[in-house]
């Protein structure tokens, strides 16, 4: 690992016991749980189980946001090779529903949340009722993407969960952002290869590659005029420190670790699928051109990349978090 690191405990029925211990692992950065079908077996579906997990620990908890009988009984409307009716079967009601439902229930449990990629209007009116305790990613994704021209012009390169959803949808997450309810963008990186994204929809996976167009994208949108470079830096840096309270990053400050990139604001490039290291080769950016690259990155005082290329192996460590100090020492 080039960067410093953490990862999410993934909840289960069967692991729920085990939740608030897990929790508490070095280098793990909380429970995540899919209320919808979406990776593999991670399911959680059932009220019951919801509200079990949720008070089987003490941080913040993360979740994926669809209503699983939802996505079940409108699962006939993925019409087989038409990927533009992902957003039809996995439509604003599916993710409306589940997010108004593990509010109830987070409220109930006494626990903290933060909601994982959201994408529509008709969530951001009830977490904007749940400051207390509700936090709130979006993507540059579903920032940048659109239906239904994106899966006109991507296909399957398209298909993401939830989905990319038409410009209204959009417009209210742009809103969101520059009013201060998401607390943070994530990259929602899932490097799913042409192989896999070849297979004919619904069977094609879901998920795009992000990680490495996170930063210029974003940039290409500051210089546009719809984001600040301040709200820029605390959307993808001071947020996730907050939300997460991970120890020493988050801040240019005495005592904190050295993390920062250095960006060129003017500088404007073509994205390649040629320029991506993801094992997967392709990104749904191919072809845009955008204005603002980092030109190095800095991890814990050692450049790590300059001028494109990686300059230091990995020496990525566990990422600290203020919760789990006693553990990280240990």
């Amino acid at each position: 690992m080039h960067c410093d690191y953490a990862f999410y405990v993934g909840a289960t029925p069967q692991n729920i016991g085990a939740l608030g211990a897990l929790e508490r692992a070095a280098g793990v950065a909380g429970v995540k749980a899919f209320l919808g079908s979406s990776t593999g077996t991670l399911l959680l579906d059932r009220d019951e189980d919801i509200l079990a997990a949720l008070m089987a620990g003490e941080r913040r908890m993360a979740v994926h946001s669809e209503d699983e009988a939802r996505l079940r009984e409108r699962f006939h409307l993925a019409e087989k090779g038409r990927p533009e009716t992902h957003p039809l079967w996995r439509d604003a009601e599916t993710a409306r529903l589940s997010t108004e439902r593990v509010l109830r229930l987070a409220r109930e449990a006494g626990r903290r949340l933060h909601v994982l990629h959201v994408t529509t209007l008709n969530e951001l009116r009830f977490l904007a009722e749940a400051r207390d305790f509700a936090t709130v990613e979006t993507t540059p994704q579903h920032l940048t993407l659109s239906a239904p021209e994106a899966y006109e012009r991507l296909g399957t390169y398209a298909q993401m969960n939830p989905p990319i959803r038409d410009e209204d949808h959009q417009r209210a997450l742009w809103s969101a952002v520059r009013d201060g309810l998401i607390d943070v963008i994530g990259s929602d990186h899932a490097p799913h290869t042409r192989e896999e994204k070849a297979l004919a929809y619904p069977e094609s996976p879901a998920g795009m590659p992000g990680v490495q167009t996170l930063v210029t994208i974003l940039l290409d949108h500051v210089n546009a005029g719809r984001l600040s470079l301040e709200r820029f830096v605390d959307l993808t840096s001071a947020g996730a420190q907050r939300v997460f309270g991970i120890a020493g990053k988050g801040r240019i400050a005495r005592g904190y670790d050295a993390d920062f990139t250095i960006v060129d604001l003017k500088a404007r490039r073509k994205i390649e699928n040629s320029w991506i290291a993801s094992k997967c080769g392709w990104t749904p950016f191919d072809g845009m051109t955008t204005t603002g690259w980092p030109v190095a990155t800095i991890i814990r005082g050692r450049t790590m990349m300059r001028d494109g290329a990686l300059v230091t192996g990995g020496a990525g460590e566990p990422v600290r978090f203020v919760e789990t100090l006693s553990a990280a020492a240990m």
